[in-house]
């Protein structure tokens, strides 16, 4: 677990018990990318990650430090009253124990989705997991068999071998969906639709939330 400084230690073992959780942002908006695209759901995005992918779009949330401890059993029960579709995320949210979080979650019917590099050990009870591993910090064995999704974020060219590589690690029925990195999304683009028609097991997902401006 993550250490955090100028607690007190009571904080600190709220903290290692996924009780009290650096909380970047919660909010209700609909889903943008993979399997649920569309769907409306409630996020909820821990601080804290040391995977560390240049071209990552929320880097405020790398410095758990910097977000405010949250109360977990609280926060669960508000955002279950607003939607059931709950998706936890960051950083890299299995930094943190997150038995506590889901079992809230739980108790209040919700239904729970993580979005993870997976370069940690699943915890808690997940209903849906999203593994996007990173070339940075690799998945930890356990979580390929896991992972209902595999969604792979293409930058360059190698990133179509790392993908293959990936993809052969997680169970048959695993969905598997290639994204290309925003930034590259104009000139790599056209080699992922040509690397999916040759390889049709895979599926393109895009960022819908950026095109359609969503929060």
């Amino acid at each position: 677990m993550i250490q955090i400084s100028g607690i007190t230690n009571e904080q600190q073992q709220l903290a290692n018990e996924g009780r009290l959780l650096p909380v970047m942002e919660h909010f209700y908006t609909l889903q943008g990318e993979g399997a649920y695209a569309g769907v409306a759901a409630y996020f909820i995005r821990l601080g804290g990650c040391d995977v560390g992918c240049h071209w990552c779009d929320v880097k405020e949330s790398w410095d758990a430090e910097i977000h405010p401890l949250t109360d977990i059993a609280t926060l669960a029960k508000e955002a279950a009253a607003i939607c059931k579709t709950i998706i936890i995320t960051g950083g890299e949210p299995l930094m943190w124990d997150l038995t506590f979080l889901t079992s809230e979650l739980h108790k209040h019917g919700a239904n729970i989705h993580i979005e993870t590099s997976g370069a940690y050990p699943l915890t808690g009870e997940i209903d849906w997991v999203t593994l996007s591993p990173k070339k940075t910090k690799l998945p930890v064995e356990s979580i390929y068999q896991q992972a209902n999704e595999l969604k792979m974020i293409i930058y360059n060219q190698h990133d179509f071998t790392f993908a293959e590589e990936q993809a052969a690690k997680v169970k048959d029925n695993c969905l598997l969906y290639l994204q290309v990195e925003w930034s590259k999304r104009d000139s790599m683009s056209p080699k992922l639709v040509e690397f999916i028609k040759q390889n049709p097991k895979w599926r393109i997902t895009v960022q819908t939330h950026k095109y359609l401006d969503i929060p």
